[in-house]
């Protein structure tokens, strides 16, 4: 505990400085009727008391598990291969990023400077035209699809929300938060939306804009929907009045990185795109960016006297400290450094496949996508590995941190597990 200690031990003398130079002295009041009242600012901030020896043993026990577990954590598109020790002297703030970031706030303990870096980075990379879009850090991708389908309801009130049956689990929810009519789509084996069946359920419905949410890699199979195709389809019905967003939670940072990637930004005529920070970027947090056209975002600014800035997040109060982890991220990697670390995952990848089919199993992958499928084991390979399943099948999302030791081990598992009887191994 000597280095958290010592951090409060900081943060005590750095907060005690600042209270005694902040306030003069008789402007604060030197009793006030609360059991004695409250010391001056000259006699020091009281440091937080020491956690009591029970809940210090806990706080320990909880460590000592996270780390039993991180050497199974494979089956989840989080990325665990960081550390950002210079986010800890800031632990001492009340840091909070409410309001929009491109303008100023009367509440000054913001990062708002570093997020409109973070947010400018996610623009050039998903090919925003230069002054048109807008953004904001969310606390994860399903904030960010739920801001894109907000603003695609505010602009179509008598929208309908197509989406397909492999689409993130949120995206019902978020329909239902926002009130909004939804249909959904067959998805096809791979993963990916049924166009005929997206068409033939647009041709039904011509009478009420369509809101698109598409997957740029999907949940289970890292599947990417076809912009062109969906356009196309569109175009065909000559249907105008129409909103495309786009969950790229995983691969809207994978993509950039790669000589051929599927359309996935707004070269493709997406209106909205949501990227997750804590995936493949890698943030101990749930983070987020979210960029949608100028536009659209112009029709649900509201200005707040209260913070003295615009409105135009879903949250009010919003983590300040995400923006500086994604921004100490890009800053530490950089261009050719998250560039070789998609190539690191697309080569795990390979190598998982290869000893899946080695041990004679059915493993793949989508093109540019580090999600390898195979078939779903049973209870006690999915709790061991803390992989995702869905219906009848299984996969392994190979993040840097992932090792190929760690994938030999859960192969000879999986392989195990499916040589059993079915009501053995399920």
């Amino acid at each position: 505990m000597g280095r958290y200690s010592t951090l409060a031990q900081a943060c005590y003398k750095m907060k005690t400085s600042v209270a005694s130079h902040s306030v003069p002295s008789q402007l604060w009041p030197a009793q006030v009727e609360l059991g004695g009242g409250f010391p001056p600012p000259e006699d020091g901030v009281p440091p937080m008391p020491p956690l009591p020896p029970a809940a210090a043993a806990r706080v320990a026990e909880f460590l000592a598990e996270m780390k039993r577990l991180a050497p199974s954590f494979v089956g989840y598109p989080c990325s665990q291969d960081y550390d950002y020790p210079e986010i800890a002297p800031l632990l001492c703030f009340a840091l909070n990023n409410v309001g929009d970031p491109f303008g100023e706030s009367f509440y000054r303990e913001n990062t708002f400077a570093f997020e409109r870096e973070v947010v400018e980075f996610f623009q050039k990379h998903l090919c925003a035209p230069a002054g048109e879009t807008w953004g904001y850090v969310t606390a994860g991708g399903t904030e960010g699809n739920l801001y894109g389908l907000y603003l695609a309801r505010e602009i179509f009130p008598d929208g309908v929300v197509y989406y397909s049956e492999h689409t993130h689990y949120s995206a019902a929810k978020i329909v239902r938060v926002l009130g909004a009519r939804s249909i959904m789509i067959r998805g096809r084996e791979d993963g990916e939306i049924d166009y005929d069946d997206l068409r033939e359920t647009l041709k039904i419905h011509r009478d009420a804009p369509p809101i698109i949410l598409a997957n740029i890699g999907t949940t289970m199979h890292g599947a990417v929907d076809d912009l062109a195709k969906i356009r196309a389809i569109l175009k065909g019905l000559a249907i105008t009045r129409c909103y495309i967003h786009a969950d790229a939670a995983l691969s809207g940072m994978i993509l950039p990185w790669v000589a051929d990637p599927q359309p996935f930004g707004f070269d493709a005529g997406v209106d909205s795109v949501s990227v997750s920070g804590h995936k493949f970027i890698g943030s101990p947090m749930p983070s987020g960016v979210v960029l949608a056209r100028r536009r659209h975002v112009d029709r649900v600014a509201r200005s707040v006297e209260y913070v003295g800035c615009m409105d135009t997040t879903i949250a009010g109060s919003r983590n300040a400290l995400s923006p500086l982890i994604l921004w100490s991220a890009i800053q530490r990697r950089g261009e050719a450094g998250f560039r070789q670390r998609a190539a690191d995952c697309f080569s795990l990848a390979d190598y998982a496949i290869a000893r899946f089919k080695a041990a004679g199993i059915q493993a793949w992958r989508h093109r540019n996508s580090i999600t390898v499928v195979f078939p779903r084991p049973g209870p006690e390979v999915l709790q061991r590995w803390q992989i995702a399943p869905s219906r009848d099948i299984a996969h392994i999302i190979t993040l840097p941190h992932v090792t190929r030791a760690m994938i030999d081990a859960v192969v000879a598992n999986v392989a195990s597990s499916l040589s059993k009887p079915k009501d053995q191994s399920r």
